[in-house]
């Protein structure tokens, strides 16, 4: 090889080196401008359109395991009120729960709640239908998710939601968990517009339905945690009273903490592992 070729050699390598720490450092750049390093794990979002809220648009946010999600197990993971909707729960703490799960991370889709639904058929809106009927099929289609695998979980209004959702669906999810779960022992202590009136709140009354009919709970491992401090420590503490009642499986954790994010980024990981491990060994 000619000393100019040797050359021209050497200052292509090192160009593609530059190119190279170029495209990493923007991409640094861009995960600290979202807050978060997905450490790997592939973020997309989409829109989805909804006949049943309204006929309107809500964004669905993924995220997908190193090598894709093709045949993995799905997490639904439902966001509290007033969040910033599909992507308020992308946190360092999330990506790294899920790189340390390794091969048994599942696929996570995070759907758009609007400010204020609590997950539940209601005056402006289907939310239950939409997150049954439209938003966990397009995530499936979508990610090419094993459909006999979904368990569903969420914070705040989210846990209140995934635990109604399982009630309205028994048999569709591996697991359910609530973290914070926003859960009344009363309609007139329920906070203003989570529900359309008292007999909203009754027909979801969760606490109720457990006394009743805990049958679409049973066989499937429950969650319930919530910091010592969280307004709803006594209504998750009767709900997971009753489901126990009822012959419902229930881990219930309780740790230092109030109603709050860094709280639940404190916990993520374990969040993660129950749904892990859940999912791991559902057979449907």
């Amino acid at each position: 090889m000619s000393t100019v070729a040797r050359r021209r050699l050497v200052a292509l390598a090192a160009l593609a080196v530059v190119v190279v720490g170029v495209v990493l450092g923007l991409q640094a750049v861009r995960d600290v401008a979202r807050g978060y390093d997905p450490q790997g794990f592939a973020v997309s979002h989409a829109e989805l359109h909804s006949e049943a809220v309204a006929d309107t648009t809500l964004k669905q946010t993924y995220v997908v395991p190193p090598g894709g999600a093709r045949g993995r197990p799905l997490l639904v993971f439902l966001h509290g009120r007033g969040d910033d909707g599909a992507d308020s729960n992308l946190s360092d703490e999330l990506f790294a729960g899920l790189q340390r799960l390794g091969d048994d991370a599942p696929a996570v889709v995070f759907p758009d709640g609007g400010e204020a639904s609590y997950w539940h058929d209601r005056d402006d809106g289907a939310w239950a239908r939409y997150v049954l009927d439209e938003a966990i099929p397009a995530a499936v289609r979508r990610l090419h998710a094993d459909p006999r695998r979904i368990a569903i979980g969420g914070i705040s209004m989210g846990g209140f939601g995934a635990y109604d959702l399982a009630r309205l669906a028994p048999g569709r999810f591996c697991a359910v968990g609530g973290h914070s779960a926003a859960i009344w022992q009363q309609a007139g202590d329920s906070a203003a517009g989570a529900f359309d009136d008292a007999d909203d709140f009754a027909a979801h009354d969760l606490i109720a339905a457990a006394q009743a009919d805990p049958s679409p709970w049973r066989g499937i491992p429950l969650w319930l945690d919530g910091g010592a401090d969280d307004p709803f420590h006594a209504g998750d503490d009767a709900f997971a009273s009753a489901l126990r009642a009822g012959g419902a499986q229930v881990t219930r954790k309780t740790w230092p903490g109030a109603h709050e994010g860094g709280y639940w980024r404190a916990h993520m990981a374990d969040y993660l592992r129950f749904y892990a491990r859940a999912l791991k060994r559902c057979k449907r």
